[in-house]
């Protein structure tokens, strides 16, 4: 069954409606990021989460062929009514992930899932890739496309343990239009205060230090693809696993 909901922590008679595991990983979610005592480094998202601004949306478990045609459907309500949401809005997807995924997968092997997610993510989409966007991820100004609609995509696993910031019970997709981005740069004394204030909550956040593929959009040196999955270490992959599929629908 394929759902997206708005559902809030304020909102608790919509929760009966739920399967345990859902119910369980918005809980875990809220907590997360309402924690005061070790608070949430992506401050966007946390002021989000207060005004309601965040989707929510349920899939099955992402080893699963069906799997990506649920995700595609909530990814594509989601874009027809995101400007709706405020200008804090993200979507987030939480996958059932069973015990046997959750405990046997590597950061590693999850990376592979992530990346196969949005390559079969991509053969659902009915509309072209926009034209002002390059198809090679290679080039600093690329990034994900789903129905015309720019997004920034955040990965978490079970399996981050240093990097407690990209770390969620749930194999978990956390995703952000351009627009709203660009909305935040907008106010620049604002957002650079916050982007200060964004990474000294990471080097208090995560036992590791802050990953050196972290950048910003438009930057000659920055690479989008690099920051959707960040590794539990410093280590990153060479080559963007998306750049295969997309030369081969381009060829």
């Amino acid at each position: 069954m394929i759902k997206i909901k708005t559902l809030f922590h304020d909102t608790p008679l919509l929760r009966p409606q739920l399967q345990q595991w859902e119910r369980t990983a918005l809980e875990k979610f809220k907590a997360k990021i309402t924690d005061e005592e070790r608070p949430f480094p992506c401050i966007p998202a946390t002021i989000g989460y207060t005004k309601n601004h965040i989707r929510y949306g349920f899939a099955g478990d992402p080893r699963l062929p069906s799997t990506i045609d649920e995700v595609a459907a909530l990814l594509s309500d989601y874009t027809k009514t995101s400007r709706d949401y405020g200008n804090y809005t993200s979507l987030i997807i939480f996958y059932e992930t069973p015990p046997d995924l959750k405990d046997t997968y590597t950061v590693e092997m999850f990376e592979q899932l992530f990346w196969q997610q949005l390559s079969d993510l991509c053969k659902k989409d009915g509309m072209d890739w926009p034209n002002h966007i390059p198809l090679d991820p290679h080039n600093p100004i690329w990034e994900f496309c789903f129905h015309g609609e720019q997004y920034f995509m955040y990965c978490a696993t079970p399996a981050h343990q240093n990097r407690k910031s990209r770390h969620f019970d749930n194999f978990m997709l956390a995703i952000t239009p351009r627009w709203v981005l660009q909305e935040f740069n907008k106010h620049e004394t604002f957002a650079k205060s916050i982007k200060a204030k964004v990474r000294k909550r990471l080097e208090n956040y995560d036992s590791i230090r802050i990953h050196p593929d972290l950048n910003s959009y438009g930057n000659k040196d920055n690479y989008e693809w690099r920051q959707y999955f960040l590794r539990d270490d410093d280590a990153s992959l060479s080559k963007c696993p998306f750049h295969s599929f997309l030369k081969k629908n381009v060829d």
